[in-house]
């Protein structure tokens, strides 16, 4: 199985929520503030489309890719959960480097917050991200679904009532 930028995502939030959606298990559709987020992606810089270019990479997509400049840019509402934006950008240019793109750098942008967070991907932080694939396999490939975590960080999950639906 080869890890997606969502799966790094999860990974830096929730093994359960990894698991689940890696094994086809998808509880987004149903979210509010996934639904939000999209909404922000696609209204927050209008003028992208035509700047910008949506690529994918060995199953990941990066929304907007300045290929002039080489900067992927990720759009996120909030900064709650930056560890694991972070992660996830560093993914994109984790891809980008074994694709023939070399010096390529992030930009998490936050709209509402009218902040911006730059992201970089050193040649130590190379072996972090290749063990980050191999937790998610490891993760992926176990016959059970990862225990839940502090009930209290998952409030706003897609796949909240999922994991506490006898509650």
């Amino acid at each position: 199985m080869l890890p997606t930028a969502t799966l790094v995502n999860y990974l830096h939030l929730c093994h359960r929520k990894l698991w689940l959606h890696a094994n086809h298990i998808r509880m987004e559709h149903t979210s509010e503030l996934v639904s939000e987020g999209k909404q922000l992606h696609e209204h927050a810089y209008p003028q992208r489309a035509e700047r910008y270019r949506e690529i994918t990479l060995d199953g990941s997509i990066i929304d907007f890719y300045d290929p002039y400049d080489k900067v992927v840019h990720e759009i996120k509402k909030s900064d709650k959960l930056e560890h694991s934006h972070i992660a996830q950008v560093q993914f994109y240019l984790y891809l980008l480097r074994k694709n023939g793109v070399e010096g390529a750098t992030g930009l998490i942008e936050y709209p509402k917050l009218r902040q911006t967070q730059p992201v970089l991907l050193t040649d130590e932080d190379v072996p972090m991200v290749e063990g980050w694939m191999r937790d998610i396999e490891q993760i992926v490939d176990s016959e059970t679904c990862p225990g839940r975590i502090a009930k209290s960080k998952c409030r706003s999950c897609s796949y909240f009532d999922f994991c506490y639906v006898e509650e």
